[in-house]
């Protein structure tokens, strides 16, 4: 994998957004195999499709590229995208694609993740203030995605600090995680926030006490449901039955 731009494919763009577009799709379309299937190439697609960039003519998954201009190696936060309305109705018709998120400098790749799609809900997705009357695109309303929101088993590492995860790596963290898909949107949303949390206690072994401090912000993430520490423990079954965590003890677990 060459992790070096091609900086001919640029020439005659003189707008910067335009460049870094260009360089970082035609980055992908040169080096990326699909981390879903293992396929040694991704397919760009040729005209503008509202909500992805790529597509893999063996599995049908679809690729959204976010790049930015960073030797970071964290993932950011939050990332502007798209149409809000457009994202949500990927996201509640089961047919959003997966995301790439890649850093770089010095022309040059840095970092890239991969987020597969079953992690993302509504929730994740922030509505940006619509444009002002006074734009071209009046009242056209774009949205965050809000990546800290995401647990961090969603975020498979293709490239950290310029050097390539193993391609058989990629595929068994991807393969893993397809065992939390789940058609129903409820569903994957209580199973990811509760994943979250999971992964923000400090050690492997953990109580389902310390897994009850959590209840208030659950409740404020899911108002409408009266029975939030009932919730949790659900979901931790369920992540036990999924292979992320195993029961030690009554009230006692340990991440996996």
């Amino acid at each position: 994998m060459d992790l070096f731009f091609n900086n001919n494919v640029t020439e005659g763009y003189k707008n910067h957004s335009q460049i870094a577009r260009r360089l970082t799709e035609d980055w992908v379309e040169r080096n990326m195999f699909c981390p879903i299937c293992g396929h040694s190439v991704l397919n760009h697609y040729q005209n503008n499709k509202p909500v992805a960039d790529f597509y893999c003519c063996c599995c049908h998954s679809d690729f959204e590229l976010k790049s930015l201009k960073s030797s970071n190696e964290i993932l950011s936060k939050k990332i502007n995208d798209g149409a809000y309305d457009t994202m949500i109705s990927r996201i509640k018709s089961y047919n959003n694609p997966n995301f790439f998120f890649m850093n770089y400098a010095d022309g040059a790749v840095n970092n890239l993740w991969l987020i597969p799609n079953h992690f993302f809900i509504p929730a994740i997705i922030e509505k940006r203030p619509p444009l002002s009357a006074n734009a071209k695109r009046a009242g056209w309303t774009g949205c965050n995605i809000l990546l800290s929101e995401i647990p961090e088993s969603g975020k498979i590492q293709i490239i950290k600090n310029s050097i390539v995860i193993e391609k058989e790596e990629i595929l068994a963290k991807y393969k893993r995680t397809k065992s939390l898909l789940t058609k129903n949107l409820d569903s994957r949303g209580w199973l990811m926030d509760v994943l979250a949390c999971v992964e923000r206690l400090p050690n492997k072994d953990f109580t389902l006490n310390e897994m009850y401090l959590f209840t208030e912000e659950l409740q404020a993430k899911h108002p409408v449901n009266t029975f939030i520490q009932p919730k949790i423990r659900q979901q931790l079954q369920r992540l036990r039955d999924k292979g992320y965590i195993e029961f030690l003890d009554r009230g006692h677990y340990r991440k996996l």
